[in-house]
């Protein structure tokens, strides 16, 4: 997948600070992307789903505040669920994009749910990604993903998180096989992929979520959502991969608790589907897009 330039770059204050918004294509209908993270460059989910600019549909991506080319202030009070969720509507109202398809993937996803309950108006259709809706029940499933590795790495990692020695190459080491069983399966990460993770401010990451994919203990670790996701009435797409980190037991409930969903798993795929995956992953976006164009 070659990486394709921007049609349009802009930067829009957010509360005294600048986010940096990338715009692919043009017409009506916006698929306005919420990348993973938090502290995670956009370039990940913005130079795949770009895509999508060739089949009618404008693509819109943005760096969160404190990664990428946004600004990077240091103030710890900025990293929140909620002030995300107002700086999405920031940039939403700011390039007049109206009733928008909402695609969420990962922190994109709980970032999505929160501004789909705050902003029930602003999207038409909505899409999770590789996602969660309550995160007591992901880290029960993390649990029984790294037990796979067998009890004796279990006791480590735990041992190397209740001393706050996670440095440790052996404890690297296991969370590196994890994040090759459950994040990204390919043997060679894709440029954009790279680039991205290898520019994570972790900051907001630890703030919010914890020291790795694998260990929740910021301020998201009770966030639970599902008995809310009814209120969520229209069209949606569930999406994971099999061996996702955000696991399709995450998805499942996610979908039976939409009124209106449908959802999709990928056999060879974790957590990143549009690059492990991409023909059927797109296949199964366009088909979903394409039937909800148009009005609401």
């Amino acid at each position: 997948m070659s990486e394709r330039q921007p049609d349009e770059t802009i930067r829009i204050a957010v509360h005294g600070h600048e986010v940096m918004v990338y715009s692919f294509g043009s017409g009506p209908e916006v698929v306005f992307c919420l990348n993973g993270g938090p502290g995670l460059p956009c370039d990940y989910v913005r130079d795949s789903h770009s895509m999508l600019a060739d089949h009618g549909y404008r693509v819109v991506a943005f760096d969160q505040l404190g990664c990428g080319k946004s600004d990077r202030p240091k103030d710890a009070a900025l990293w929140t669920l909620e002030r995300y969720v107002e700086e999405v509507e920031i940039v939403r109202n700011a390039l007049g994009l109206g009733e928008v398809h909402l695609l969420g993937q990962s922190w994109g996803t709980w970032l999505g749910i929160e501004y789909a309950l705050t902003y029930p108006d602003a999207f038409k259709t909505l899409i999770l990604a590789d996602g969660a809706a309550n995160i007591p029940h992901l880290v029960t499933e993390l649990e029984r993903l790294r037990g796979a590795l067998g009890s004796e790495t279990v006791a480590m990692m735990q041992r190397h998180e209740a001393e706050g020695t996670i440095d440790h190459p052996e404890y690297k080491g296991a969370v590196d096989v994890l994040n090759y069983r459950h994040v990204c399966r390919l043997q060679v990460w894709p440029d954009a992929v790279q680039r991205s993770f290898s520019d994570w401010n972790m900051d907001p990451y630890m703030a919010i979520q914890g020291p790795n994919e694998f260990c929740y203990t910021g301020s998201i670790k009770d966030w639970n959502r599902v008995d809310d996701l009814h209120k969520i009435t229209q069209p949606a797409l569930v999406m994971c991969g099999l061996h996702d980190e955000l696991t399709p037991a995450c998805s499942r409930l996610i979908h039976q608790a939409l009124p209106d969903s449908r959802i999709k798993v990928f056999p060879n795929s974790s957590h990143l589907p549009f690059w492990e995956e991409p023909e059927p992953y797109f296949a199964t976006l366009r088909n979903f897009l394409d039937l909800h164009r148009g009005p609401k």
